[in-house]
């Protein structure tokens, strides 16, 4: 997927599974676009949640997509990291067990991992 940099299968978790995605953007229709082509993926468009964040023309954007919470999160750990025009999405697969706090720690370290691993 060009432009779209996809992590997949990189934390489990009593049976929900997590990815992370991004690539740049400058504006919500290249946002927009990116999801349509992350969700275009037939694994993808099973996913239960794809939340994500942005800094875009320095204003800060986010979807929680269902995960409540996980949005902010995610454009905290950009802002910290001073990524601005780039996207970042992670996905969730519910596995059926509610997770509890430590869904907030997967977002994170999903975040780690596309920040760490991105080009």
């Amino acid at each position: 997927m060009a432009g779209l940099q996809v992590f997949d299968k990189i934390i489990s978790d009593r049976g929900s599974r997590y990815a992370v995605s991004g690539g740049p953007a400058r504006n919500r229709a290249e946002v927009a676009a990116l999801l349509a082509k992350l969700k275009s993926a037939k694994r993808f468009q099973k996913a239960t949640h794809h939340s994500w964040a942005a800094i875009l023309e320095g204003e800060p954007v986010k979807d929680d997509d269902g995960e409540s919470g996980a949005g902010a999160l995610i454009l905290q750990m950009l802002e910290r990291a001073g990524l601005h025009d780039h996207v970042v999405v992670v996905t969730r697969w519910y596995g059926g067990k509610h997770l509890g706090g430590d869904r907030f720690r997967h977002v994170a370290d999903a975040v780690r991992h596309y920040l760490a691993h991105h080009s």
